[in-house]
């Protein structure tokens, strides 16, 4: 048996196949993108059929690449989470287009739930808020506005993308895995199945639901005309909680945040449930052998999305990567605030009706002070959840960051300043992929659990050390917070 492992990161932008050694080694990979519709203000979908398509491609021709399917053992799946797939199961074919996590078309249902007393019942079954972010709104969205949807009857399957990814590799398997179903507000959180009163509440039939896997084990096999030789499927995990596996982040308190398209901070919180009295998440980290492991999580909407932004929507910025330049080619943000909630705030405010706002503009603004206001935001964002998290007893022990925008050095020391805590950073910084390759090996045997996985493919870590003065600090989060009120008020 090979032990390579070959692992699909389906995110919200793209989608990507990567070819993992046994020592964690990217050894190729192949990326295409996805697009993302905006149909209407606060809706945000995609082609699921296009997403199955795209990843198919991208696993064959790593896999072309590598020699032939005999040379992979075994595929990780890990992917964004909480957006929702609806498909035909006598047909396997999509019956609307996916919605996804950004999507905010659930939110005055959301309200009314709220308004009628259900956030805490919601909070203490699934560990979850009532926001359009998770999955549970979205499916009796589709229910109730989509024909074809409607008229599925028996035939209707719902899924996360890991479990859609799988439906169609497998041909007709449906699983989700602990860690993607946690993200629904329809699963027990400290059981084992879905929660009847949830689906009640939520309006969603069981019987278009996948069946609640453990994150690694053998699940099934690809459909052997796919590749040369049907491969095993053997680790699944919802992209934030694969990057926490990837972290290394298994002890408690261990705490990683990932900035990509948004920022996501999770905390390790062992095999107790965490509960949250400061507007965190309590979420499945991973599931072995029927036994949960948990993580309190802060959810930050907006973090390369802001960047992404400035360049395509107001182009003041040729690349992303220019940001770190501008931002230290002034000595400071000249008085510039940016709160980045162009689709909301997350925690700990979840308000899905908040608006960005730039404050502190003058004739003496420029492009460097909008591109370091926006560096700054992302430190800011994370400071509140520090907060939060300590105030909920969960005070972070360590702190590593990753993702795409953890590669700029500005931001990673900005965010050690701010929070006066010393920020790892690995020198692999995909540890998305990492974390699902790590399931899968363990799921295969190549590793007997996942601290073997993590200490034998891990890789090294930079270390960026607070050298901010007190006042300076003061003077930024004072700023912050004087934009942030004018924000939610």
């Amino acid at each position: 048996m090979s032990d390579k492992v070959l692992v699909i990161d389906e995110g919200t932008t793209s989608t990507r196949a990567m070819l993992f050694s046994r020592t964690g080694q990217c050894l190729d990979s192949e990326q295409a993108v996805i697009k993302t519709f905006f149909p209407a203000p606060g809706r945000v979908e995609q082609d699921a059929r296009e997403i199955w398509e795209k990843t198919l491609a991208c696993c064959q021709a790593v896999i072309a690449r590598s020699g032939g399917a005999r040379e992979i053992g075994a595929i990780g799946i890990t992917n964004q989470r909480e957006t929702v797939v609806a498909w035909d199961s006598a047909t396997g074919e999509p019956l609307t287009r996916a919605i996804i996590w950004q999507d905010r078309r659930t939110a005055d249902r959301c309200a009314e739930l709220k308004a009628a007393g259900k956030e805490p019942l919601v909070q203490a079954r699934t560990g979850l808020l009532l926001d359009p972010y998770f999955s549970a709104a979205k499916m009796r969205w589709m229910i109730d506005h989509i024909d074809t949807v409607a008229a599925a009857g028996d035939r209707l399957m719902f899924g996360t993308i890991e479990s859609w990814l799988c439906y169609k590799l497998t041909g007709g398997l449906h699983i989700s895995d602990a860690s993607n179903a946690s993200r629904t507000s329809l699963m027990a959180l400290d059981g084992q199945d879905w929660d009847p009163e949830m689906l009640d509440l939520f309006g969603v039939p069981e019987t278009a639901l996948p069946a609640i896997v453990d994150s690694y084990g053998c699940y099934a096999k690809t459909q052997p005309g796919l590749f040369s030789v049907a491969l095993p499927i053997c680790g699944m995990a919802g992209d934030q909680q694969a990057a926490t596996i990837g972290q290394a982040r298994l002890t408690t308190g261990e705490t990683k945040a990932t900035f990509g398209t948004g920022a996501f901070i999770l905390s390790n919180s062992g095999t107790a449930v965490p509960t949250s009295a400061n507007r965190l998440l309590s979420t499945v980290l991973f599931q072995e052998n029927d036994v949960r492991h948990y993580a309190l999580e802060g959810s930050v909407f907006v973090a390369g999305s802001l960047i992404q932004w400035m360049r395509d929507g107001l182009g003041i910025l040729q690349t992303a990567a220019e940001t770190a330049q501008l931002a230290a080619s002034v000595p400071d943000n000249g008085g510039v605030v940016i709160v980045p909630a162009l689709s909301g705030l997350g925690a700990p405010h979840w308000r899905p009706d908040a608006r960005g706002l730039i404050d502190g503009l003058d004739f003496s603004t420029g492009s460097a002070h909008l591109a370091r206001a926006a560096l700054e935001s992302m430190a800011h964002q994370t400071y509140d959840l520090q907060t939060a998290f300590a105030a909920d007893g969960a005070a972070w022990t360590s702190f590593s960051i990753d993702g795409g925008m953890a590669a700029n050095d500005w931001m990673a020391q900005d965010i050690a300043n701010i929070l006066d805590l010393p920020v790892e950073r690995p020198a692999f910084l995909e540890t998305t992929a990492l974390g699902a390759a790590m399931l899968a090996s363990c799921g295969i045997d190549l590793c007997v659990h996942l601290e073997e996985a993590t200490n034998s493919m891990r890789g090294d870590v930079e270390c960026f050390e607070p050298a901010m003065a007190a006042s300076a600090r003061d003077l930024r989060l004072e700023q912050w917070h004087e934009a942030l009120h004018r924000v939610l008020d």
